[in-house]
Order: structure tokens, then sequence, then C-alpha cells
């Protein structure tokens, strides 16, 4: 039945397809920086021109060149950005507001046709939670049986415990109104830990050195699926008595399975990345199929139940249905999610589960192997972080009843959503839109973020904008049954009461304020807070001495004029001089970027630029003129190295306009000095600016120690690096 259904919906595809682009595709050609496939074959041609192409070549290869996305008028719309005071998230909201109206919608295929965005309505009665019962022979039904023998276990349950917790007025004020208290812990694994809670101190929580999976509440199939699915990651190593989880998911799934909020941001897709997925995708995979069968089991009971008999006992579900909003950057990273799911549900071979549209979602979430040209030479994170589809607009839903899933779920009938942030952004539009909807995250009760630093490389408004349209209060009833609805729900208290679990690889203020001041979890929150011990700095492999200028800020919001002036009135003087030529100027934000070239054109300086929106052509330009000394500074952003990850031959002097968001981003740039014909010269120079205010992004490049002193001195700091430190 399923496969009939792909074939028809693939059909309806077609029909629906349109010839013209999108203003949705303005926006992407303006705004989008994931490498395509079309901009991965630019990457392997400029890598051959790095391996001698000659001049004329690179010259003739640039005219022919299209260009990538939104490269062809950069110059001209980033000073009349600048003039008028337009800021790219304006220009955003605008586009977006246009494409909204213009065909609400829509999501983009493989082929860059406009569809329909397609929704399963062919399995709604299936999967209706409102009409379906218990299944009598089903694990769920034993599981509900055994709960009713044994109350006080049920009564144990961390998801009954959280979910059925009824909030007083004064707790919710207290709450709103109180600072957090907070204690220090440090766990075998996990570290350092920060527990913070506006309610009364709570019993600090220890870390279970070992784990029965039995006395984890989890909801059968899960018992039995979950040692089999997590199996790769364990090894010999692991005890006996714990054979189903590594010490790391160990603790952070006894953090989640209390409802507490986490923030863990020493995430790494090389060598944790996977295990924690798999650790968030249990936890909510347990908490949907707890959620569904203590509906479908009142359902039962409320059939059998007399006429007459007041019903208010049966208080089991949100304003709306979806429970688990999971972010995600990639379409790729859905897709491992969903096979995550499949994975945990399929008892043995013998029962699989039926996955409605599955050979739809693997063509439209799935990858060509072939597609990615196989000379291509980049670290080993990135090519973890953007392996397979990379497509960065995408939502869908996921619906799950007993043994049966269902993808492409309407979100008023999806259990689970995974979304970019992006995806998010256009379905839930921006004030004055005609067509937006942000109804179905009402009754979000876990939130999950993961790789939230990814998002500071694509758009981070789309995550504020998506953390102030969560949790509430719906504007239509969707056909709610009001007598079912949590008491929490109706009072407009979900946000108490969603788990947020944040996900990161490095911290950063931007993503510790979301957890700080978006999170309002009853429970209280849990943050890793490790720190340091030594930099990146360490990994630095050429002879350079390393100058750091510290400088002076009033407060947090005059630091971004106090460097601009800073470096126009002390640094740029000192490298004006001829000498001081091939000087790399290494910028994180797009905005100073803009600031600075504009400034570098009204001095007249000679210089060039390359940034995640420059024109494959420009680029070449660009580092060729830099590497024959043909300009003396070259403008570099960050989000151009995050995604391209080019090495640029010719430096002798770095500046680092502010200190990289990735710490592992310094050693970077500065051992791409290696890579300068003339081998070690004594006049390499670097220099880097910070303030106090970089506390953190100090400490990731020299360790906890230097910056200690470096922020109780004013002085400038002199670091001289021989190789391996």
């Amino acid at each position: 039945q399923s496969e009939t259904s792909d074939k028809s919906s693939a059909e309806s595809d077609s029909e629906a397809e349109v010839e013209q682009v999108s203003v949705y595709r303005k926006l992407l050609a303006t705004l989008k920086t994931s490498p395509e496939s079309e901009s991965e074959e630019e990457e392997d041609e400029s890598e051959s021109e790095e391996a001698g192409e000659s001049e004329t070549e690179m010259d003739s290869e640039g005219s022919q060149e299209t260009g990538e996305a939104g490269g062809g008028e950069e110059d001209k719309n980033d000073v009349l950005d600048q003039e008028e005071g337009i800021t790219a998230t304006d220009t955003a909201e605008q586009m977006l507001a246009q494409e909204q109206a213009d065909g609400g919608n829509t999501s983009c295929d493989p082929s860059h046709g406009v569809i329909e965005e397609f929704t399963d309505v062919k399995h709604e009665s299936e999967f209706s939670l409102e009409t379906n019962f218990m299944e009598e022979e089903s694990g769920d039904c034993n599981a509900d049986k055994r709960e009713s023998t044994s109350s006080q276990a049920f009564s144990e349950d961390p998801f009954k415990q959280h979910m059925d917790k009824e909030l007083e007025e004064k707790e919710v004020e207290k709450m709103s109104t109180l600072p957090k208290t907070s204690s220090q812990s440090k766990w075998p694994r996990l570290g350092q830990l920060t527990f913070s809670s506006t309610l009364e101190k709570r019993k600090t929580l220890k870390a279970d050195k070992e784990v029965d999976v039995k006395q984890l509440y989890l909801h059968k199939p899960l018992e039995s699926t979950w040692p089999k699915v997590n199996k790769q990651f364990l090894s010999s190593a692991n005890k006996p008595s714990d054979p189903s989880f590594t010490p790391l998911q160990r603790e952070l799934f006894c953090i989640m399975n209390t409802y507490r909020d986490l923030f863990y941001p020493e995430r790494n897709a090389l060598t944790n990345g996977e295990e924690i997925r798999h650790a968030y995708c249990l936890h909510a995979l347990n908490h949907v199929l707890k959620a569904n069968a203590q509906v479908l089991s009142n359902n039962a009971k409320r059939r059998d139940q007399k006429p007459g008999t007041d019903n208010d006992d049966y208080r089991d579900q949100g304003l709306t249905r979806p429970k688990v909003l999971m972010i995600v950057p990639f379409r790729e990273c859905a897709l491992r999610i969903v096979h995550i799911f499949i994975s945990l549900l399929e008892v043995n071979d013998k029962r699989k589960i039926d996955v409605s549209n599955k050979k739809r979602f693997k063509g439209e979430f799935g990858s060509d192997p072939e597609e990615k040209p196989p000379n291509l030479k980049r670290p080993e994170d990135y090519e973890a972080v953007f392996a397979g589809n990379i497509d960065d607009h995408f939502r869908i839903g996921v619906a799950i009843l007993q043994k049966s899933m269902r993808l492409y779920a309407p979100f008023y009938s999806s259990d689970i959503i995974i979304a970019s942030p992006l995806g998010m952004r256009t379905i839930i539009g921006a004030e004055g839109e005609k067509k937006r909807d942000f109804d179905f995250l009402s009754s979000i009760e876990i939130l999950i973020i993961d790789q939230a630093d990814i998002y500071l490389m694509q758009n981070w408004e789309h995550v504020l904008h998506l953390m102030k349209h969560i949790n509430l209060l719906p504007r239509d009833s969707h056909g709610v049954d009001f007598s079912r609805v949590r008491m929490l729900n109706l009072n407009n208290w979900s946000k108490y009461h969603r788990q947020t679990l944040l996900f990161s690889a490095l911290q950063d203020p931007q993503i510790n304020s979301v957890f700080n001041k978006h999170c309002f979890n009853y429970v209280g929150q849990v943050a890793v807070r490790n720190v340091p011990l030594s930099g990146s700095i360490s990994h630095v492999v050429v002879q350079l001495p390393h100058v750091f200028r510290r400088l002076e800020a009033e407060n947090v919001t005059s630091v971004i004029d106090t460097r601009f002036q800073f470096f126009i009135d002390k640094v740029l003087p000192e490298y004006r001089d001829a000498i001081m030529s091939h000087t790399l100027i290494y910028v994180p934000s797009y905005f100073d970027y803009v600031r600075l070239r504009n400034y570098f054109k009204k001095e007249e300086l000679n210089f060039t630029h390359i940034c995640e929106y420059t024109k494959k052509a420009g680029v070449c330009r660009a580092r060729r003129f830099f590497l024959k000394g043909e300009k003396q500074f070259l403008l570099f952003t960050e989000r151009f190295h995050f995604y391209k990850r080019y090495t640029i031959k010719g430096i002798r002097n770095l500046i680092f306009y502010e200190l990289p968001t990735y710490s592992h981003f310094y050693s970077e740039i500065c051992n791409m000095m290696k890579a300068t014909d003339n081998g070690v010269d004594a006049t390499w120079t670097c220099t880097v600016l910070y303030s106090k205010y970089d506390a953190q992004k100090l400490a990731a490049v020299v360790g906890i120690d230097r910056t200690a002193q470096m922020l109780q001195s004013k002085k400038n700091v002199h670091l001289f690096v021989t190789g391996e430190n």
C-alpha cells in the first residue's frame, strides 16, 4: 500500500511542478550559504587551479562561470545595505513575506522546481489518536495492564511524574519573577555541571555508574530494541551489567529522563555526534510512545464507561498533537533520525513496521554519493558535518501509532516534527503576513536543537524567531476535545513543562542566551560547563609570534564600534606600509566585513576580499592577486571558511579582527602559512583583537590559565609558538 501511495504522490508531484523560479529561490540566492552540488563542483575546479592552472585558463573559466548563489551583485548590494542602513535580516523578512504572499508553503524539490508542499492526507484515519484504540495483542496494551497492576511503579515513571505535575499560580509567579539558584556537581564523563532552578532546591542529581535498562521505564518495544540499535557504539570495555549505553549516553540519558533542560556544548560530528543523536532519539520516541499509549488506553476506557460519567479523569493531551520538535541543520540529519526511529520500532526482522511514503522520503532526503567530486580534500570535521544531503530548507511531520509510522503527516496530525530553522521560519512567517502558521507549536513538550553552532553560520535570527513562537496559545481550536486537554495547556503554562535539549560544538553567548532566556522548565536546567585547559593555539605548527591586543569597551553593545575604531586608529596604520604586504584580515561577522570593506574602498587601500557571497570567479581572482602580492590586504569572512575551507596561499601577516567562533579555525588559519613558498619567515606576524567580553572564545584559543592572566592585565600579550606546544 505504501508503494502505491509513493507512486501516486510522485505522479501528483510532476503535475504540480511549475517552471518558474519561486521568490524563495531568490532569497536563497542572496542568503543561502550551504554548498550544493553545483558549488562543490566549483570547489573542485578551484582546487585544480591550486594545482597550477594558468592565469588565462582561470580567467576564461571565471568569465564562463555562472557564479555561486547571489555573488553577482555582492559589492553593489553590500554598499547599498551599509549606506541605507538595511540589514540582511530586514531583507530576509521582506523576501520571506513576499514568498508567503506569493505561494505559501512551498518546498523545493532536488531539481529546484517549485511544488506544493506534500502532506500525506491519505492515511489520516489510520493514524488518528481520537478514533483508534489500544490493540489487544500489542505490547502497548500489556504495558498498560502491567502499569495498572502496579500503580506505585507507574507513579515513579518520569514521564508520568513530569506530565501529571500540576503547578500552582504562586509557583508560576515565582518562575516569572525570581532568579534561578544554582549548584555545581562533577560527573565522571560529562565533567563540570551547573544545576539551576527557580523552585525549591531539588535534590542534586547524581550520575548512575550503572544503568539497568529495565529501570529506565522505557516503553515497549524500546527495552528490547535499544541494545541492538546502540550496539555499534559499545566497546568490550562496557560492563556486563550495563550493556546498552556508552558512558556519555548513560549520563546524558540520566539527565534527559528526569525531564530537565540540558545544554551540552561538546558535541563533535567526528567523535560523539552519532551516539548523542541515538540517545535523544531514544528519549523522544519513548516520550511519544508513552503519550500516545496513554491516549489510546483512555479512549478504550471512555468507550466502555457508562453514559453521564464525569470525563475529567482523562486529561491526557495538549491543545495540538505535535509533542516533539527536532531542529537539525541539514536533510541528512533528518534522514538519520528517521532511520533510528524505524530501527527502534522494529523488534526483529519478522516484525517490520509499516512506514508510509518511505520511498518518497528517501528520494527527497537521501543523496547520491557520486554527486560529490572524489578529489576534494577537506578536513575530517568538514566531511563529517557536510555529509549527505546538505539542503537547509525542509520540514516534515512524523506520526507514530503502535506498529506504524507515517512520514509527511500534516503537522496537526503529527507527533514529531523534524525541521531546519529556515524550514520553520518560512512557515511561521512574520507579523502582518496572511499565510503564516505556528499553532502547531503550542503544545511542544520536548524541543531538541542539535548542532546549534551551525545555525550561527546559517542565520541565528531564525532560531530566535522560532523560540518566540513556541508554546503560545493557538489562535484556532483545530478540532480539539477540550475535555481531554491538560490543565497546564489550558492555563497557557506549556512553556513551564517543555524540556529543551540543546547540543552544540562550542560555548557561545548567543547559544547561552537561548538556554538562559527562553527555557522555563519548572524541573530546572543542567548545563555542562567545562573549561578548556589548553587552547587551539597548541596546534599551530608554524613558528609565529602571536600578539593579543586588548581593546577596552564600556559594555557589550559598544564593542562593535570600539573594535572598528581601535582597528583603524591603532592596528591598521602599522600595516599600511608596503613592506607589510600579504596581510589577511579574518573577520567573523559579515556586518563587520561590509563595514571594513567600505572603509578600505573609501581610503583607496590596495585590497581584495572574499566572503560567502563572492562568485567563484571573484574568489579565484582574489586568491591570485593576494598570492602574487598585487593586493596588499585580503578581507576574509569566517562563514566563507566554514563552508569552503580553501587554503589561502601567500599569507605573511595575519590579523584576527575578532576571535574565531570555532577555536580550531585559529590554528587552521595560522597553519595556512605553511603553504607560503618561502617557508618559515622571521617577519611573519599574527595580531589578535580581543576584549573582556571574549572570555569564552579566548579560553578556547589560549587555554583557561592564560585567559585569566590576560583578562586581569590590561597590557598587550605576546606569545611565541614554536611548532606543536
